[in-house]
């Protein structure tokens, strides 16, 4: 029995598909997290390592996101990182 024909394939059209739904996602465009410089991140970071969001490993040298366990090298990673995780539990919040 032969295989599926490759030109019936949709994949790449549904991917496509969903590229585009994703870029007119009004609800995406609430995450914005391209506008971290370093003093914003730093700044950021320094109040979660105050509230105990986030641990600095002086050894490792590394910083970590407690609620998530996820590990940075970079102040600017971390705090990019953290935007979209609560943008992301705030819409899983909405959505409930």
């Amino acid at each position: 029995m032969p295989g599926p024909d490759p030109h019936d394939d949709t994949s790449r059209d549904y991917e496509q598909f969903e590229k585009e739904q994703l870029a007119q996602d009004p609800d995406a465009a609430g995450a914005d997290t391209a506008d971290v410089d370093d003093r914003t991140a730093q700044n950021l970071v320094s109040d979660l390592v105050d509230a105990d969001v986030v641990t600095p490993v002086a050894e490792d040298q590394v910083l970590v996101h407690e609620p998530s366990s996820a590990a940075f090298d970079l102040t600017t990673q971390l705090a990019v990182f953290h935007r979209g995780w609560t943008a992301g539990r705030d819409a899983d919040a909405e959505g409930e």
